[in-house]
């Protein structure tokens, strides 16, 4: 990892606004932008001295953790800079590029940094007039912008109020349903996991915790167990984050796993992956009426008809259990999603109010990791915090720190992220975790046509490109 603190370094302006100057990070491509740069160098150009210059071999390498990187360490502004598209030395690297770059600009546009701060520019090794040209309005911008003495740290205030979700679309449905289904839930897995009728080897479902109205995980390897599961307005836990861990130790029969519409969604992501084959898993799929808790729908069902997701191989309802997917007679009354009516409200204020609004929001992370540890598709060996050669992200549940953080895991979900919102469900600081990761989904659908729930063989869209992709951004 590159590290710039030595030389970038913040000046602070005097009180009659003297004594600083712009430090730009500018991470450039060593083909095109660099031999750019230094043709302006030996063609005698002049341009202003405040860029920083790191070169790599490519800018698919400039991974958006380094722009995250340069501002903690106290640049004020970054540049991003490579081959124009078509021109790469690699063949494909400035495109994977400019569509991870596009999504990563799209969140700090979301988070309210200043986008006089971060800039992209396509130049070529023969454009050394364009180089200067570039740094020159990249140099003033950030100079309108002052310095970044903000980056980490909490805002004045925290008098943005998002909207309330509204009336729920539907009531929950009585507590007779609920008993049905468990009913026709726990003869399936009985008749499953018995060898010569279903060749499931465990059933992944839930059971009553020790809470009231808590439902928790339960793993159901025998048909004496079967008994022990049951299904509420309260099952709430995405159940394929088990899934990984707990094919690779089957050594015989599938894993029967209960799912809900949501969660499906991650099934596919993990298939996608390649870390799930579907002939390993047996999909027990139900209708479900939406999560409650305190009388209040989950904010992600209010835009859910309900159905039982179509990769079920059993789908169970009060009435009974059907092979494979089916329908039920009526879906669920559906609404405007919240979420949207809130991303739209931070959408409509000021990037500094919302820079301030997420700061506040970081503030208070604890960085118990409990949203990794919950969500399905975070399922890497050494998680990015974890590593500390290099360190990337600070130990410290302090404010850069969390900034940092809280970013990384924005950008690796992006394109990934299926939208169960288990991570702010187990938040323990109440951040709003599910509208950075709604965003960057409606980001990548709008940009790129994809969403999480497409078909398996589609690649995720930030690990592949189209040569027309836009680049409005740059």
């Amino acid at each position: 990892m590159v590290r710039l603190a030595e030389s970038i370094t913040p000046t602070v302006p005097g009180s009659d606004g003297t004594g600083w100057e712009p430090r730009i990070a500018a991470m450039v491509c060593n083909w095109c932008t660099y031999a750019g740069a230094d043709m302006a160098g030996t063609a005698r150009m002049t341009y202003p001295p405040n860029i920083r210059t790191v070169r790599f071999l490519c800018t698919g390498r400039i991974d958006p953790m380094f722009i995250v990187k340069a501002f903690e360490q106290g640049a004020d502004g970054v540049l991003i800079s490579g081959c124009h598209p078509g021109d790469c030395h690699y063949v494909q690297g400035n495109m994977l590029t400019r569509r991870r770059h596009t999504i990563h600009a799209a969140l700090m546009d979301f988070l309210g940094l200043d986008r006089r701060r971060l800039h992209y520019a396509w130049v070529s090794a023969s454009e050394g007039v364009k180089w200067a040209k570039v740094v020159g309005e990249v140099t003033e911008s950030v100079r309108e912008a002052g310095p970044l003495l903000n980056w980490g740290k909490p805002g004045a205030s925290d008098s943005l109020r998002l909207p309330d979700p509204g009336e729920a679309p539907r009531i929950a449905p009585p507590p007779e349903v609920y008993e049905r289904i468990s009913v026709n839930l726990r003869q399936t897995a009985a008749d499953l996991l018995t060898e010569e009728e279903g060749g499931v080897s465990m059933v992944i479902g839930y059971t009553p915790g020790t809470l009231p109205g808590q439902m928790v995980p339960a793993f159901v390897t025998s048909p004496d167990e079967a008994p022990t599961l049951a299904w509420s307005d309260g099952c709430g836990n995405n159940l394929s984050m088990y899934i990984p861990e707990v094919v690779k130790k089957q050594t015989d029969g599938k894993v029967g796993l209960v799912v809900k519409k949501c969660d499906a969604k991650a099934l596919i992501g993990l298939m996608r992956e390649n870390q799930l084959n579907r002939e390993q898993v047996s999909v027990l799929g139900i209708p479900c009426a939406g999560l409650w808790q305190d009388g209040k729908l989950a904010s992600k069902c209010y835009g859910c008809d309900g159905e039982a997701t179509d990769l079920s191989d059993w789908t169970i309802t009060a009435e009974g259990a059907q092979e494979g997917a089916a329908t039920t007679e009526e879906q669920q009354a559906t609404a405007p999603d919240p979420r949207d009516i809130q991303i739209a409200a931070l959408e409509a204020v000021t990037p500094e109010t919302r820079w301030a609004y997420w700061q506040n929001q970081f503030a208070r992370c604890i960085r118990c990791y409990a949203c990794r540890a919950v969500c399905p598709l975070c399922y890497c060996e050494t998680c990015i915090a974890d590593k500390h050669r290099p360190q990337w992200i600070p130990k410290s549940f302090d404010g850069p720190g969390n900034t940092s953080w809280n970013i990384a895991r924005a950008m690796h979900l992006a394109g990934r992220c299926t939208g169960c919102d288990e991570c702010t469900r187990v938040c323990p600081a109440d951040i709003r975790l599910d509208l950075l990761n709604r965003h960057l989904s409606q980001e990548i659908e709008t940009q790129f046509d994809y969403r999480a729930d497409d078909s398996a063989d589609i690649p995720p869209p930030l690990t592949t490109f189209r040569p027309d992709d836009p680049d409005e951004f740059m």
